[in-house]
């Protein structure tokens, strides 16, 4: 079972709407180190469905494009020699433009700095354009989210891009079959687990990094062990509200618009 990290921001000063899955860029050095003392190998998270042979494969995940992933992990990861695979929200970008939509919590990378990512050979997925919450659109809405933000991606970096994350991991069976439908080979939740065996490339799990994870489980995790006793809670969470959001789409309380 090859883990899957999520991290999010890597800031000293967070603000406080992403400051609970921040991590500080003294911890993610910490981290990165640790993985590189430890043997594992980071790959994209495209490689995952070829099964990569490499020594201890790991993948590592940034959502959003926030600025500090080219400030702040960017250059650890290049002195590890280590990849990622960052998903972009596009219409989030700092020069998105006449294209931008919904609201950055936090400084945003540019254009330009997501194809200075991929040059430095970084695997850039997509995170829906305006990061909204996938399981509540209507069928029209989430098409235009799923092709918009792959297309904007592709015109902008001039390669395919076969990944994507969902916005606060939300999905559903009907959101699966549209990521695979606009054409995505996979596609990354979050659910806290190790992924297993032959499971659903369009569900596969990560396991949040953030501001509360210690050194301690950070080593524990990554190696597999006590992954149950850390991530009981969020998993417990998980479980609860995806069923209320089933019925709250099911009953048509969320009216997103078309």
């Amino acid at each position: 079972m090859i883990p899957v990290l999520m991290y999010h921001s890597v800031r000293e000063r967070p603000p406080p709407e992403t400051a609970a899955l921040a991590v500080s860029p003294g911890a993610f050095a910490e981290q990165m180190a640790l993985l590189a003392d430890g043997g594992f190998t980071p790959v994209p998270f495209s490689a995952l469905a070829g099964g990569p042979a490499v020594p201890r494969p790991i993948v590592i995940t940034f959502d959003d494009g926030y600025a500090d992933f080219h400030e702040r992990a960017l250059p650890v990861l290049a002195a590890h020699g280590f990849t990622a695979t960052v998903f972009v929200t596009t219409g989030w970008l700092a020069d998105a433009g006449d294209a931008a939509a919904g609201r950055p919590l936090d400084a945003m990378m540019s254009w330009g700095q997501v194809a200075e990512a991929a040059a430095a050979g970084v695997e850039i997925g997509a995170h829906s354009h305006g990061h909204p919450q996938l399981d509540q659109l209507r069928d029209g809405p989430l098409r235009e989210e799923l092709a918009r933000s792959r297309g904007l991606l592709e015109d902008r970096l001039g390669t395919a891009v076969t990944t994507m994350a969902y916005p606060y991991g939300y999905s559903s069976a009907r959101v699966r079959r549209a990521v695979r439908a606009a054409g995505y080979a996979g596609a990354c939740a979050v659910a806290n687990r190790l992924p297993a065996a032959g499971g659903d490339a369009y569900a596969v799990p990560r396991l949040t990094v953030r501001a509360a994870t210690s050194p301690g489980t950070f080593a524990r995790v990554v190696e597999g062990r006590g992954v149950t006793r850390a991530y009981a809670r969020d998993r417990a969470l998980t479980k609860g509200y995806a069923a209320v959001r089933r019925g709250r789409y099911a009953l048509g309380r969320v009216r997103p618009r078309d």
